[in-house]
């Protein structure tokens, strides 16, 4: 009776082995690259309305914190080298007039986090301008092209023309 005991759980293991290798693997377990869109639909709403609402401007998506800001000290650089902002509204000089955050669900919660974010970014001279849901585009320029730019032509910036932004624009209703 031992033997046939001993041959019933080898027979276990090894159907337990061949349906273990024939699981299918994950394509992030297996290493295997797959494309995704660089928008999400929501950002692409974003983009478009960014594009519609300042024509004169160049808009950036996906840009890297370490394309807006630098720094010499490896600590400090490590607190932004692997973020990424929505997108970036500039001058056709590309001097930039802001950072543009468009919120979604895997925001709340996260409020502090954002907060540091655009507090690093500040800390550079950038304006950061948050929108909870995607604006109506006449909603997107006074929100976005602060006050002191007005309507001067594309090629002017807060850096270009000497003065740099001090406030967070909220435009996100929280």
């Amino acid at each position: 009776m031992k033997p046939t005991l001993i041959l019933i759980v080898i027979a276990a293991i090894a159907l337990l082995l061949l349906l273990a290798k024939a699981k299918p693997r994950s394509r992030k377990a297996s290493g295997e690259l797959s494309a995704r869109q660089p928008l999400t639909p929501r950002e692409q709403a974003m983009f478009y309305r960014l594009q519609s609402a300042l024509p004169e401007h160049v808009i950036l998506a996906q840009v890297a914190f370490s394309s807006l800001v630098t720094t010499r000290d490896r600590p400090t650089r490590s607190t932004f080298d692997r973020k990424v902002c929505d997108f970036v509204v500039c001058s056709k000089a590309f001097q930039v007039i802001a950072v543009v955050e468009i919120d979604d669900a895997s925001h709340r919660g996260r409020e502090g986090a954002d907060a540091k974010r655009d507090a690093l970014l500040e800390g550079a001279g950038y304006r950061v301008v948050r929108f909870a849901q995607v604006p109506d585009v006449a909603e997107v320029r006074p929100a976005v092209i602060p006050a002191v730019l007005g309507d001067v032509p594309a090629d002017r910036s807060p850096q270009s023309s000497g003065t740099k932004p001090v406030d967070s624009m909220r435009a996100a209703q929280r």
